[in-house]
């Protein structure tokens, strides 16, 4: 598969309601990664009106940490994340 480029995680803008994080495509739209998406361990970021792709540069075990920590909160509202 070949990628457009390759972008860190920290420099895309990410739109809370959606929880999906955006970064400018050369066509005009924008490529697009759900959070969830990237919990789940996927790091291409697709661009829904051409066909170029981007891969996304995060760290994996950060991102996995954070899906447990909002389990446990979900589960037990009483936990206070640690910051």
């Amino acid at each position: 598969m070949a990628f457009h480029d390759e972008v860190e995680i920290e420099d895309f803008e990410y739109d809370e309601e959606s929880e999906t994080y955006y970064w400018p495509c050369p066509c005009g739209d924008r490529f697009q990664i759900t959070k969830e998406e990237l919990e789940s361990g996927e790091d291409t970021a697709r661009c829904p009106s051409c066909s170029l792709m981007i891969r996304v540069i995060y760290d994996k075990v950060e991102a996995f940490m954070e899906k447990i920590s909002n389990i446990k909160e979900k589960t037990n509202p009483m936990i206070e994340r640690a910051t």
